[in-house]
Parts: C-alpha cells; sequence; structure tokens
C-alpha cells in the first residue's frame, strides 16, 4: 500500500461498546450520530461473518455515548447487508428523534417492492410506523427519501442487495417499471421518477444494447434539493471489470437531469478465455475505469473517485458547468470512502486493504494545505472476501471534532470512534 507523500499522524481511538457480541453500522454517507452527539447508531448480531440468506436476524439501536456505551435496541431486521447495513440513519429534519431503516415486509406492507419496506421509529415516544418502500437515502431535510430495487442489486451487486422472501423476482435488463422513487416520508407516498428504461434511452451507446442496467450511490445535497447517481450496466454481473458507469445529477422531482461523466470503453474481459478468478478481490476498486463514492461537497459541487480526460483521481465536478479538477493529485492515488467536513476544509476517507499487508489507511487530507495525514491503520482479515468484508466506511460527528468506523482489526467486527480535534483545530 502506497503512502507517498502523506504524514503519519495517528489519533487517539476507542472502541464502541463491550461485550462478545458484534456491531457494524454500514456505510460511510449516513449520519451515524444524531444531531446532538449523544446517540450513535448500530446493528448488533451474534456472529463477524456469515453469508447472507435473508433469514439472518440483525438488532437494529443505538448507544447512548452519555452512559457508559449503553445499546439500547429498538428493533430487528432480516434485510440488511455487511456492507450497507439495513440503511439505517436518523431523520435529522424531525423535531423528535427518529430512526428509519430497512425492513422485511412480512404483512403486506411493501407495495412496490413486495418483500421489502422501511420502518420509522420515535426515540422520543416509543412509536412505530412503515413505509411502503426500502429506502436508499433520506433527504437531509427529512422530506423524502428516494428508494431503489434491492432485489436487482442481487444479480447486478450482491454485496448490497437483500434477499426475497421466497423467490427472486424475474428482471428485465432496463424496465420501464423500475429505476428511481421518490417516497414521502409523512404519508409513504411514491412516484417513480426516473426508470432504467429512461436512462438506457437518454445518450444511449452500443454496450447498453445488451447489458442489464441498475443504479447505484444516491446521495442528495445539503439543502435537499438536487441529487446524484451512478447508473451501471454490464452483459456479465459476474466480474465488475465488465460493468460501465455514468454520473449523474437530477432534481428530485425527476426533472433536469444532468450527466457528469461516462466512462464507456472496450471489455477485453467479455472474451470467453478471459478467467475472472486471476483478480484480487480489491483489484476493480483500483481500476482505471471505476467511478465510485460520489458524495456532495455542497449544493453544488460532487467529488468522486473516477476518471476524467483519461486520467483517474479524486475529481470535484462542479455541478452546473460540469468542470472538474484534481482533488490531492500526488497524494490521494488510491480509491476511498470519502466525505467533507462540514467547512469543506478537510476531506475524510480511507484505503482499500494492501495486497501483501491487509492493511488499510485511514485518512484526513487538509484541502487549504494540499496535506495527506495518516491517522490510523488497521489489519483486515483476507478470508473475509468481498461480499463479507469490513471497510472502515469512515463518518463524521456532527461537529467534525472525531470520526468514526468499522473494523476488524481486532479479529471482531466492531465501531470506534477516533477523536481528530487536535489535527483540524477544533
Amino acid at each position: 500500500m502506497s503512502s507517498v507523500n502523506a504524514i503519519k499522524h495517528y489519533c487517539p481511538i476507542r472502541r464502541v461498546g463491550s461485550g462478545e457480541l458484534h456491531h457494524f453500522f454500514g456505510y460511510y454517507n449516513k449520519n451515524v450520530w444524531d444531531r446532538s452527539g449523544r446517540y450513535f447508531l448500530s446493528n448488533r448480531v451474534p456472529v463477524m461473518t456469515q453469508d447472507l440468506t435473508g433469514k439472518e436476524v440483525a438488532e437494529v439501536g443505538y448507544f447512548d455515548l452519555q452512559d457508559g456505551d449503553t445499546y439500547h435496541p429498538i428493533g430487528t431486521t432480516t434485510t440488511w447487508n455487511w456492507q450497507m447495513g439495513c440503511q439505517l440513519q436518523w431523520l435529522e429534519g424531525e423535531e423528535d428523534r427518529q430512526i428509519i431503516y430497512n425492513s422485511r415486509a412480512e404483512n403486506g406492507e411493501g407495495t412496490v417492492y413486495p418483500d421489502f419496506c422501511s420502518t420509522v421509529f420515535n426515540v422520543e415516544t416509543g412509536e412505530e410506523r412503515k413505509l411502503p418502500l426500502p429506502v436508499y437515502v433520506v433527504a437531509p431535510n427529512s422530506t423524502y427519501a428516494l428508494c431503489v430495487n434491492y432485489s436487482r442489486f442481487q444479480v447486478t451487486h450482491r454485496t448490497i442487495g437483500y434477499s426475497a422472501t421466497h423467490q427472486e423476482p424475474a428482471l428485465p435488463l432496463a424496465p420501464a417499471d423500475d429505476g428511481i422513487h421518490r417516497m414521502d416520508i409523512k404519508t409513504g407516498e411514491s412516484e417513480l421518477i426516473i426508470s432504467l428504461e429512461d436512462l438506457r434511452n437518454f445518450q444511449p451507446v452500443p454496450s447498453m444494447d445488451k447489458a442489464i442496467h441498475w443504479v447505484t450511490h444516491l446521495e442528495i445535497n445539503p439543502s435537499s434539493s438536487r441529487f446524484l447517481f451512478i447508473h451501471r450496466w454490464t452483459e456479465r454481473v459476474e466480474d465488475e471489470f465488465c460493468f460501465l458507469h455514468r454520473l449523474f445529477t437530477m432534481n428530485p422531482d425527476g426533472s433536469d437531469l444532468r450527466l457528469l461523466e461516462c466512462t464507456d470503453h472496450p471489455i477485453p474481459q467479455l472474451m470467453e478465455d478471459f478467467d475472472p478468478d486471476a483478480l484480487g478481490t480489491f483489484d476493480y476498486e483500483k481500476s482505471e475505469y471505476q467511478i465510485s463514492h460520489p458524495v456532495w461537497k455542497d449544493d453544488s459541487a460532487v467529488i468522486v473517485w473516477g476518471p476524467h480526460k483519461g486520467s483517474i483521481h479524486y475529481h470535484l465536478y462542479d455541478d452546473a458547468t460540469g468542470e472538474a479538477e484534481v482533488v490531492g493529485a500526488d497524494c490521494l492515488t488510491e480509491n476511498g470512502h470519502m466525505t467533507y467536513s462540514t467547512d469543506g476544509r478537510w476531506l475524510l476517507s480511507d484505503t482499500y486493504p494492501d495486497d501483501q499487508t491487509n492493511e488499510r489507511f485511514l485518512i484526513l487530507y487538509d484541502t487549504v494545505e494540499g496535506k495527506r495525514y495518516n491517522i490510523g491503520s488497521f489489519y483486515t482479515d483476507p478470508n473475509l472476501g468481498k461480499e463479507n468484508r469490513c471497510d472502515l466506511h469512515p463518518r463524521w460527528s456532527p461537529d467534525c471534532k472525531e470520526v468514526c468506523m468499522d473494523s476488524v482489526h481486532e479479529h471482531m467486527r466492531q465501531r470506534y470512534i477516533i477523536d481528530v480535534r487536535e489535527l483540524v483545530g477544533n
């Protein structure tokens, strides 16, 4: 693993919680702490790794960081995976502390995707209600969520899918009745705002003709006025080197679709004699054509790991003009899961495991000084594989004085909080 042009500055770290059970959260782009910084969301399971079938139960709850890290379970779910958990997140725009997470539709709650729905839990009152679609991401103002088909992930990107209750549904390549739904958080009413057929027909390229299509990496900007997503397609779902990508933004009513980047390219891996088993677990994450992990820096700028004009870097796009600039060209040289501090100065990210040492770096990059700090290095068990792996997935606290991550460096799947205030000056 390269640490060229990086300053070693390891920060104080502590594990959240204790005991023999395993804790994890999942993806890097969700709000873990509530707005007070006291309550800390987490799933809890009895095993560190297991191939999931849709029957495994995960507890849903939160730690009270001001009461000895006491864990408060609020429910259970069978709609989860090791990478994204159950899309657990706070409804930050609500006056009461409320939590939303995905759950299985066992009593007919699921309307668009019959197997799946979501649950809203009010921490103040203990009340619970169901919404008819599973969520991917909730707007910061908590008025709407963007929803996708987790059964489609079971075919195209199993790492982040949910198994069906009974039989996996048939999936047309680019249907007119599947894509991105916007769901009202209060009423549960929903609308398909862009279909996979719409995307297939928008500035099409020949590689789309025989491919299956899907959307992923949906993110809503801070004012809830616009969102981004990745459109992917492939003829060979079993090999990620055959995935093709486009980065889009649009309004939540489905208007003003903008294409920021397209990485359509030749695919030698489609040859019949190609051996995908010759590739390492994380080789694709280091591909020169990968578009991954886009997030908003603010309402008008998007950062992503991806290629632009023939060169792959962390690129920051102007949503209005499509122009892109490189971030950290000499020191941010690997794909990672990145988010900005609220003031936009610090970029938090991580790396994938080194092929030889199986170590990952936790990174803070100072965009003003142009300096990368490695604030921690953590071992991961290579035997976890791709679907059951544990990426660090770092996330900011509300005041940006701390960051948290998931890790298995202590041979358990656990949560950790790292104090960064000395480095970032908060």
